[in-house]
């Protein structure tokens, strides 16, 4: 099948007997490499000798005195941001073991967005690297890369956030179209390729640019691709089967658990669940409901078993959708196995 998401770096890693991703050195020097690190002609020498060391052997200990010999006070700390990204990896056998300790209780390790991000990437690119549907792939990329929601002419479609600022700076002209934008000139209105199931070829050349949408309204095929999705990340790290589908509402006199896929799905079903009033501002920013059941009963916790989990993606005041995996991670019922 065609290659995605190159840009996932996943060619640099290797998959373990449990079909997780095992950090190499290559990865590592993937990191060790950049702009943030990556020495420079004035950098101390000092600076320069730790680059080399660790681009000979990326898994070498580095002490502090190590670092606090180097002169620039900002390389030094980058240094140590990548360090402790590099050690949290290391100490947890995989890149998912690695991104599910950052979210459990007491785990004081301050790690940036942008390397969460990352994470998430690769591990939907592996937990996807055999999907032949280029919808189920579009719709991944809700996991790991902010998305802009409209709601023009019926549709509620998604768009990727960056992609969509940058043509609103360039017209999609790239730097001709900043220079022109700063003198002043018109830019051209730029709406970007919806992917359907008739397109969906044109994926494969594009993936990395992230620059198509997708319609999420109930009943249309981006949506239940969206949840295939969830399925697939709920297996790769409970190991449990389940079935998720997309819904208009919330009719459940015995509702017992929920999940927001971000923090404001969060806020709105916590307050509906408690009876709070939501406004319809509120309840107009929910992009899509979910209905999630367990193949098996005794995956649940015993308070659950029989009982559907409600799951919410929403919107931002600022109409951008910031969806938060981890909490399928951290708030789903299922029940811990010895």
């Amino acid at each position: 099948m065609p290659q995605f998401w190159k840009s996932s770096g996943m060619h640099l890693l290797t998959r373990d007997a449990h079909g997780h991703l095992a950090v190499t050195p290559d990865f590592l020097r993937a990191y060790y490499t950049r702009p943030e690190l990556h020495p420079v002609e004035d950098s101390c020498v000092a600076e320069h000798r730790l680059f080399e060391r660790l681009m000979a052997d990326p898994f070498a200990p580095v002490g502090e005195q190590d670092l606090a010999a180097i002169a620039d006070p900002d390389a030094a700390d980058n240094y140590r941001i990548v360090l402790r990204f590099r050690d949290h990896l290391l100490a947890h056998g995989s890149i998912e073991s690695g991104y599910a300790a950052l979210f459990q209780a007491g785990n004081g390790i301050a790690i940036p967005p942008m390397f969460i991000d990352q994470l998430v990437h690769l591990i939907a690119h592996n937990i996807l690297r055999k999907v032949a549907d280029p919808l189920r792939l579009r719709a991944g990329e809700l996991l790991f890369r902010e998305q802009a929601a409209t709601t023009a002419d019926g549709q509620l479609m998604l768009a990727d956030a960056e992609t969509v600022e940058t043509y609103s700076r360039t017209g999609g002209l790239g730097g001709l179209g900043a220079l022109l934008a700063e003198a002043g000139t018109p830019l051209p209105s730029v709406s970007l390729d919806v992917l359907t199931e008739d397109n969906a070829p044109i994926y494969w050349d594009r993936s990395d640019r992230f620059d198509t949408a997708i319609d999420v309204r109930f009943t249309e095929p981006a949506l239940d691709a969206f949840a295939r999705v969830l399925e697939s990340w709920i297996a790769h790290f409970h190991g449990v089967s389940v079935r998720i589908q997309p819904q208009q509402s919330i009719r459940d006199e015995r509702w017992s658990w929920h999940v927001g896929l971000d923090a404001e799905a969060t806020r709105i079903l916590n307050a509906l669940y408690e009876g709070k009033p939501v406004g319809d501002e509120d309840l107009g920013r929910i992009v899509a409901l979910f209905r999630l059941d367990f193949d098996s009963r005794g995956d649940a916790i015993d308070s659950m078993r029989g009982k559907p989990v409600w799951m919410g993606l929403a919107m931002g005041a600022d109409n951008i959708v910031r969806m938060k995996p981890q909490n399928l991670l951290t708030n789903l019922p299922v029940r811990r196995r010895n």
